[in-house]
């Protein structure tokens, strides 16, 4: 257990700072063993909280890690006594309300191995310095509401560095003696120090232009190792989709010279927005047809806009404290999600996102971590770049979008970013430019960021023939959370469509907005000639656990007729879902597992019916996850899941072998790949369709073998491979070693696709998962100094791999326990993410509750990190 109890951090007790810093000079000078930053700071107090007539506060600096060799007063070498060094900061005794401070300290990059602040990654100077990063760099006001003006003087070994970047534009380079050379830059927009950024190593980059809608040309940039150049095209096309979409869209113009975008291998981010150089981990933004999948194609078109979008999102607008983190991440979570729904498939882009907040976030909501949208309290910051901040947070403002209506909602961004440009913002600050634009009342609706936990609404319907009526009654709760027992009733916007016998739309709109206010409510509508079936929650309207008795021939009525493509979808998902409990509680009972007719009949119409749609058609063929199966359990049955899940599969594939053999030739393409939206769909259905053909016979596994040597994509290549290493056919055995085998020789050179090779079989549950991912720990592919390879092996096998992870007499639990107290050392923010599936041992049956249980145990024995703390203290509450 850590000695000394991290310092819990409240809202409550925010106070502006004694000083701003106008203007922020750094001088750092990059050297092999050591590397030295001087900063002189140009300090300002604060007079709105301390009147310069009185005596002056001390200037509290945040610092961590550092050997402070020089202090500077206003150009003079300041007496010892001005100044103090303390454990985490330094003091200084201000001479004046206005002042500067100039001071020199050196640091060891090469020997950060947290990833936080300046390190290096493979020889490159690379930065991460949100949240609190920057305080490893340099003694600073480490706070994003202190925003300064930034300019940043490198200088390095030339040979070794030819590349030195920070933000903003450039403004001089030149040679300097014994080989090296400095660049500086200079951002002329204010900005907190976690949005710093510095790079210096031996790249190459590719180049492009982007014409601004008022004629500004701007050059854009991707640097990368040489032995990526070729993967960066993708990336610069989604960034300039994403400027131009942000200008028609939202009106938000870029404002520098130029936009850069750096690849690094080793970074605990996806990637992040540090105003004009965007650092992305390597798996966030390289990508060629034949080492990435179509998902990372999606994927990094996704990321590459949302960390574009930060540029008024977060960096000309940001956060005045990290309680406000959903102000910006929130906020463009939505605004990527728009993006891409609008550059793919909406109904798809809508369904891969509930399905991860169904999946994780709810599972986040009702575990020992569950906490508002913007957090009453933290231990370490780091731990709250959470699913509810990013995930609950955007559809926090999706909700208020669809309060507002499209145009209203414009409306208030524009006045937001205007009233607020060069600002740090807080939450009722966003929501009142909303209510102002608007004239809507969001006064209740402002607790969606105030409560924490998943709402649940209860549904029940009544039909009045003689009046023509129907009346729908909703009643709405939430369950206690870790500090927060009794909830008030929340403002949920719940979409909702009437269909009649025919699946034709009885509302003359479509589609009616209710406004759920009340803990109970009820909503008539007249003129309704004929009970009809309810289509709840289009869209997914609101993050909340709706429950409506539907029949089981209603849901497949539904997932037939629903004019809204995520209710379909919806509506299929919850008649799997019921089929595969029943099947559990068969398994459980040692009864014969059924698969029951009408659900048969609803896929039967499903694959039978003409494709419009390949990826909506894909996205209802994908069974509910097994992580799905256990957030909606109030105890999970681990095996139980899995027979079920398999056994329906296995049914469905013996029943349709046919259906799925023609969606599969359908779905084939010729020519060359291409990354767009119809060619992905196609790509999707036919992979689902060969996951299906190779459980019902050797043929299938024959044509995954095929597919595997055929491809000419790594999409088709991967999904052949997966297919062959999970099957339990005995067909796939050897022809899986062989593939693996022969995919790993092929890539190893290649860090991202040795990723997927990784992550393919940590996700097999077949017999030995845990003796084959030790044994992979020990591969030269695994790198455990590499986040990426961590997530890859021991991420997806305990948050992915059921059977592997819970078997056994808790082998599982011990594992992950041993890689985290080691981890831990070197690595705390990824420590503490790895952790998150032994906090959620409260959902299992007793048994595995002890042996759970006494692996979080025995890491809280250890002396840990404020990160790991913070999550195993308030597991074990």
């Amino acid at each position: 257990m850590k000695d000394a109890q991290p310092k819990t951090i409240y809202l409550k007790d925010y106070r502006e700072p004694a000083y701003w810093i106008d203007r922020t000079e750094l001088e750092i000078t990059l050297d092999e063993d050591s590397s030295t930053v001087e900063a002189t700071l140009h300090v300002r107090l604060n007079e709105a909280q301390y009147s310069a007539d009185k005596p002056l506060p001390a200037l509290e600096l945040q610092g961590v890690d550092l050997k402070l060799e020089a202090v500077w007063i206003d150009g003079e070498t300041a007496a010892e006594a001005r100044y103090q060094c303390l454990q985490d900061g330094l003091r200084v005794t201000a001479p004046a309300p206005l002042f500067e401070l100039r001071t020199r300290c050196t640091i060891e990059p090469q020997n950060n191995t947290s990833l936080e602040g300046l390190y290096k990654s493979n020889g490159m100077f690379c930065t991460q310095c949100e949240a609190e990063g920057f305080r490893k760099i340099t003694y600073y006001l480490d706070r994003p509401d202190v925003m300064s003006v930034f300019s940043c003087r490198i200088n390095a070994d030339k040979e070794r560095y030819p590349i030195l970047l920070s933000n903003g534009n450039e403004t001089g380079r030149g040679d300097l003696d014994s080989g090296r050379h400095w660049v500086q830059w200079h951002d002329p927009f204010p900005k907190p120090a976690y949005l710093f950024a510095l790079v210096g190593g031996d790249l190459q980059h590719v180049s492009d232009q982007f014409v601004t809608r008022s004629g500004r040309a701007v050059t854009l940039q991707l640097f990368t190792e040489p032995r990526n150049i070729g993967k960066c095209d993708h990336a610069i096309d989604s960034l300039k989709r994403a400027m131009r979409w942000d200008e028609e869209v939202y009106g938000r113009e870029y404002d520098l010279d130029i936009f850069m975008i750096v690849a690094v291998d080793h970074f605990n981010m996806g990637a992040m927005e540090n105003k004009g150089l965007n650092i992305f981990n390597s798996s966030c933004v390289l990508a060629s047809p034949d080492t990435a999948t179509d998902s990372s194609f999606q994927r990094i078109e996704a990321i590459v806009a949302h960390e574009y979008f930060h540029n008024w999102s977060g960096n000309r607008v940001t956060c005045r404290d990290w309680f406000q983190l959903s102000l910006k991440e929130g906020f463009t979570v939505f605004r990527d999600a728009e993006f891409s729904a609008d550059m793919n498939s909406r109904s798809v882009k809508r369904i891969e996102d509930v399905s991860l907040l169904r999946t994780a976030q709810f599972a986040e909501d009702a575990g020992p971590m569950a906490h508002p949208v913007r957090p009453e309290a933290y231990m370490e910051i780091s731990n709250f770049y959470t699913l509810t901040v990013y995930e609950k947070g955007a559809e926090v403002v999706r909700m208020i979008h669809h309060l507002l209506g499209a145009d209203a909602f414009r409306k208030g961004s524009d006045l937001y970013f205007e009233r607020h440009d060069g600002q740090a913002a807080t939450v009722e600050e966003f929501v009142s430019a909303m209510e102002e634009a608007s004239g809507v009342d969001l006064g209740q609706f402002r607790r969606w960021y105030e409560q924490a936990g998943t709402p649940r609404v209860e549904v029940t319907d009544r039909y009045d023939p003689e009046a023509n009526s129907y009346t729908l009654s909703f009643t709405q709760s939430c369950p206690s959370t870790p500090g927060q027992k009794e909830k008030q009733p929340l403002h949920i916007p719940i979409a909702v469509g009437l269909l009649d016998d025919s699946g034709a739309n009885v509302l003359p709109e479509t589609t009616r907005l209710l406004n759920l206010t009340q803990t109970q409510q009820n909503f008539t509508f007249e003129g309704v000639t004929a009970r009809p079936v309810p289509s709840l929650l289009r869209g997914f309207s609101a993050p909340v656990k709706l429950s409506y008795e539907y029949s089981d021939a209603q849901l497949a009525f539904l997932m037939a007729n629903d004019s809204d493509g995520f209710n379909r979808w919806d509506a299929c998902q919850q008649l799997c879902v019921r089929v595969l409990q029943r099947m559990a509680k068969h398994y459980l009972s040692g009864t014969p597992m059924e698969v029951d007719r009408i659900l048969t009949a609803a896929f039967s119409q499903l694959l039978n019916a003409p494709v419009t749609d390949h990826a909506a058609l894909e996205s209802m063929l994908v069974l509910p996850a097994e992580a799905y199966l256990a957030e909606i359990s109030d105890v999970v049955e681990v095996e139980a899941n899995h027979a079920a899940r398999e056994a329906l599969a296995n049914h469905l594939s013996a029943a349709f072998e046919p259906e799925f053999e023609r969606l599969y030739q359908l779905s084939q393409l010729e020519g060359e790949y291409q990354p767009s939206a119809s060619h992905m769909g196609c790509r999707s259905l036919k992979n689902a369709a060969l996951a299906y053909l190779a459980r019902a016979s050797d043929r299938g596994i024959e044509l995954a073998e095929q597919q595997y040597h055929l491809a000419n994509n790594m999409t088709d290549r991967f999904r052949a491979l997966a297919v062959l290493v999970h099957s339990e056919r005995e067909a796939a055995e050897a022809r899986s070693a062989n593939s693996l085998n022969e995919f790993y020789n092929k890539f190893k050179n290649d860090p991202q696709v040795i990723e997927l090779w990784l992550s393919v079989q940590a996700s097999c549950q077949r017999k030995g998962a845990l003796a084959r991912v030790k044994a992979l720990i020990q591969h030269d592919a695994f790198d455990s100094g590499n986040p990426n390879k961590l997530r890859s092996l021991i991420g997806v096998f305990c948050s992915q791999n059921t059977t592997g992870f819970h078997g056994g007499e808790g082998e599982g639990y011990r594992f992950l326990a041993d890689q985290v107290i080691e981890l831990d050392k070197r690595n705390p923010q990824i420590a503490a993410r790895l952790i998150i599936p032994l906090t959620r041992w409260r959902k299992y049956p007793v048994a595995r509750q002890q042996k759970m249980l006494e692996q979080l145990q025995r890491i809280f024995a250890q002396t840990l990190s404020a990160d790991l703390y913070e999550v195993v203290s308030k597991s074990l509450q």
